[in-house]
């Protein structure tokens, strides 16, 4: 099965998006999460936008003929916003929803400006003795008195002699001053071309491995495939108030592509018709969408994104590596009889390539297609009745294991530090398990190895905020150094997991905390430990000092 391997958390806090782009190549992924701010940017400008070109109709709006045209111009716009969710589907039947590998890669020119070296100091003419400054004027009277004449010639010597002097100290400066500009220059240019080198060499690199992603794709290798089914739902553009959130996995062997995808609820939908302005009370009336209306345009609404992200998928299935497509819908929304938040699967579709591209889909009726190909779902998709998906993400793994229940018989006296290390594991298991079980998780553990790998998994069904947890269980008695932290998160990367989680009796030094600080790892200490087993009932203790005498002593016997 396809495993995520590298993964960016990225989000804008305008459009209150967040997503975490996921991929089995560094430099893809980030190619990604690049594409994927740019269309968040992009949307947040044209959001932006929107509004000012809102406000500046309101604030204009002061009299009453204005403020008609401004409810003329307010329901224009409520009815483009709804006819746009009227064509969801239409709008993507003229893109080719397949990758242009070129357009993600890197061939932006380095953008420092490269140094420029200063023009040199111009070294000025050295002084002539012949030249005319130099000849002194004589006269008749210099010709009569031999000595003023002498004097004069001295004089002009002397002139000659300080204006040497002095050029040839402006000559020193002035190479000095090249010398050190021209130096200065060199470094920078040096500087300039480093980076220039490094951009360039790390741009070399993005590439390659957008190449290397592109011949793994067409060779048909799960991760590529699933990168590459990511890019393509990532780039299909929707209003800025759609999730558009999903999970993929894909299995080589019958070719088939399992989608989880998070579609709008109805109270992320607009519903206003119309706007009037009410001269006798001088304000702006909204008028809505009947419930019928506003139902009939939601369920067909889910119709369209589901046909779209079947089309868009097969489409861009140029190398014909997908032969179906399990696509589950699922929605988030607040249970009204319990006023808590909840996460439906309320649509699941199966349907082969071959059959879905006889579709004329720009003839289609969303909802008659969807039922014809055998989609499931409730007749009333605004409902949001819970259904079973068709597929599930396969979660089975042959390292899972038989567990056996420890926490029963723990008391004060039991010193986890010292616990049989098969036995803390399973102890770990037990504690998590009670926690997942209270949101329909579950928790499994794997074959004993004592390898620091995976001790366990718990998998939370939650398709947007859950997913593989990966779970260590560290019995020990010395400070948790990084490489335990490191490790852990090489195997969720490995593990295509979304979260890990290191359990320790001991505490953790502070490059353990730093590292983990901005990465998907939670670190569980000793006292966290104590304090989570409290919560569940069960009481023991952590003494460091007394393990470390048991487990020599234990060593010794064995």
């Amino acid at each position: 099965m396809a495993r995520y391997m590298y993964e960016i958390e990225i989000k804008h806090d305008g459009l209150n998006k967040y997503r975490v782009i996921k991929g089995s190549d560094r430099h893809v992924v980030r190619q990604k999460a690049i594409y994927q701010e740019q269309q968040w940017n992009e949307m947040w400008e044209k959001k932006q936008e929107a509004e000012r070109k809102k406000s500046i109709r309101e604030a204009a709006a002061k009299e009453k003929e204005e403020k008609k045209a401004l409810a003329l111009q307010l329901t224009e716009d409520a009815n483009e916003e709804l006819e746009e969710l009227d064509k969801i589907l239409n709008f993507t039947l003229g893109v080719n929803d397949a990758i242009d590998w070129e357009k993600l890669k890197d061939n932006k020119e380095y953008s420092e400006p490269k140094p420029i070296q200063k023009e040199k100091i111009i070294i000025p003419q050295k002084p002539n003795e012949e030249d005319e400054k130099y000849q002194p004027k004589l006269g008749i009277f210099d010709s009569l008195f031999k000595s003023k004449k002498e004097k004069k010639i001295l004089d002009l010597k002397d002139v000659y002699k300080t204006d040497i002097e002095n050029w040839e100290k402006e000559v020193a400066e002035i190479n000095n001053e090249n010398e050190k500009s021209n130096t200065e220059y060199e470094e920078s240019l040096n500087k300039w071309l480093d980076k220039e080198r490094e951009y360039k060499k790390e741009q070399e690199e993005k590439n390659i491995a957008i190449d290397n992603q592109k011949h793994n794709y067409e060779k048909g290798m799960p991760t590529a495939l699933v990168d590459y089914c990511d890019m393509v739902l990532s780039n299909s553009v929707y209003p800025d108030y759609f999730p558009q959130e999903f999970d993929i996995d894909y299995n080589p062997n019958t070719k088939l592509l399992i989608v989880d995808y998070s579609l709008p609820s109805p109270e992320d939908l607009p519903s206003i018709k119309e706007v009037k302005y009410i001269q006798s009370r001088d304000e702006l009336k909204e008028s809505y969408l009947s419930q019928s209306a506003f139902n009939k345009m939601y369920d067909n609404l889910l119709y369209q994104i589901t046909l779209r992200s079947l089309h868009e998928l097969f489409e861009a299935d140029v190398f014909n590596h997908i032969e179906s497509i399990v696509f589950n819908g699922w929605v988030e929304s607040i249970d009204k009889a319990s006023g808590k938040e909840v996460n439906s699967c309320i649509l699941s579709i199966q349907v082969s390539k071959e059959e879905f591209l006889e579709i004329n889909l720009l003839q289609v009726d969303p909802k008659l297609c969807f039922k014809n190909l055998k989609g499931v779902g409730s007749s009333r998709l605004n409902s949001l009745t819970p259904i079973a998906p068709i597929i599930k993400i396969d979660r089975d793994d042959p390292r899972f294991v038989s567990s056996y229940d420890v926490s029963g018989s723990l008391d004060e006296s039991e010193n986890l530090a010292a616990m049989d290390w098969q036995d803390f594991e399973h102890l770990i298991r037990e504690l998590f398990e009670k926690e997942f079980n209270q949101s329909g998780g579950e928790v499994k553990i794997t074959r004993a190895s004592r390898d620091g790998g995976v001790d366990a998994i718990a998998f939370d069904p939650d398709p947007i905020r859950g997913g593989k947890i990966v779970i260590q269980a560290k019995r020990y008695t010395n400070v948790v150094g990084v490489s335990a932290v490191r490790d852990l998160y090489g195997t969720v990367m490995n593990e295509g997991a979304t979260k890990g989680i290191l359990v320790s009796t001991a505490d953790y030094g502070p490059d353990a905390y730093n590292f983990a600080k901005d990465k998907p790892i939670t670190l569980l200490n000793g006292n966290n430990l104590l304090h989570l087993l409290q919560n569940h009932g069960h009481k023991a203790r952590i003494d460091i000092k007394e393990a470390r005498g048991i487990i020599k002593d234990r060593e010794k016997q064995g």
